[in-house]
């Protein structure tokens, strides 16, 4: 007798967690699948915007703010910060100041990565020694992460409100998505897996990057240090099967991704304890963590594998 592949779609996987503390999670579904959850990805933005500004300020501190450019980062993140906290509370916040702030952050970002070619460029031997000077040189990805936080935010500024849920599906649905799809109206409703495994897929690939020769720079001392790159081509993969195949979406997405979301928590504690275990320790806080781990680095990766379990949690596109 040939046994049928168990459901594991996220309604099927509701309805395996017990009917006490189910209502909850049916509430956070619901609004994730609808569209409707634009304050709670405003707060996460805010947040995420918050340890950007922290990250991108100590890394360029490190490179002397040598270009004027390299402050516009730190800048940028302080306002999406802000704009995006305002957010919570504002719905003219979320679709004006959030979003400008959001999309310019990512034009910064793209502008940054062109700097960090520049920078790899310049060191003797540019890129005819490509190995050692892009370990050696700017951290090559680190603008294009950088840009992470600011997607969330052009996405969040898209979204419904929470106690927009009352509209219903159908009604917007029908509304909103007519003969002609468009992407911003296919966010607003909450359909947006494939887009959104493509930008997993892409930020997994970035961070896999930075792991890699973040880690080679310290010779792969601990053997941890090898998990975030041989979990790289699990998600990227996963990520991009997902775009094409919605079984994949619902199988290997979500498990991959959780396994990046715990080996970033476990990563940003090696490099706590790494900046822990610099002479002085806790009595030089401030400089062990500049020149120590870069402890929010591991979140990064963290981020990735919650974009992908985002992407499983999400309807697909109609198209």
């Amino acid at each position: 007798m040939r046994l049928l592949p168990a459901d594991t779609s996220p309604h099927a996987m509701l309805q395996r967690i017990r009917t006490p503390v189910r209502p909850p999670f049916a509430t956070a579904l619901k609004h994730l699948q609808h569209g409707t959850f634009q304050r709670t990805l405003s707060l996460m933005v805010a947040g995420s915007s918050a340890v950007s500004a922290m990250e991108v300020g100590y890394e360029h501190y490190r490179g002397s703010y040598s270009n004027p450019v390299m402050y516009t980062p730190v800048l940028l993140s302080a306002a999406l910060t802000f704009a995006s906290g305002t957010a919570v509370f504002s719905r003219r916040a979320a679709r004006t100041w959030m979003r400008y702030l959001s999309f310019l952050t990512l034009v910064d970002g793209v502008i940054g990565f062109g700097f960090h070619i520049r920078g790899v460029a310049r060191k003797p031997g540019g890129w005819r020694m490509p190995l050692v000077n892009i370990v050696m040189g700017p951290p090559l990805f680190a603008p294009l992460l950088f840009g992470t936080t600011a997607y969330l935010g052009v996405i969040a500024s898209y979204l419904q409100r929470e106690e927009d849920e009352t509209i219903g599906t159908a009604t917007m649905d029908k509304l909103v998505h007519g003969d002609k799809p468009d992407w911003r109206e296919d966010i607003r409703i909450g359909r947006f897996q494939k887009h959104l495994c493509v930008v997993c897929a892409i930020g997994t690939l970035c961070c896999g990057g930075e792991s890699l020769y973040s880690h080679y720079k310290d010779n792969f001392k601990y053997g941890v240090q090898w998990s975030p790159v041989l979990l790289t081509p699990l998600l990227a993969g996963s990520a991009i099967a997902a775009v094409g195949s919605e079984r994949c979406a619902n199988t290997l997405l979500p498990v991959v991704s959780a396994a990046a979301i715990a080996n970033g928590i476990v990563g940003t504690g090696y490099h706590i304890r790494g900046i822990l275990r610099r002479s002085g320790g806790r009595r030089k806080p401030l400089y062990n963590t500049l020149y120590g781990p870069p402890i929010f680095a591991p979140m990064l990766f963290a981020a990735a594998g919650m974009l992908g379990m985002m992407a499983y949690l999400m309807r697909r596109e109609k198209s």
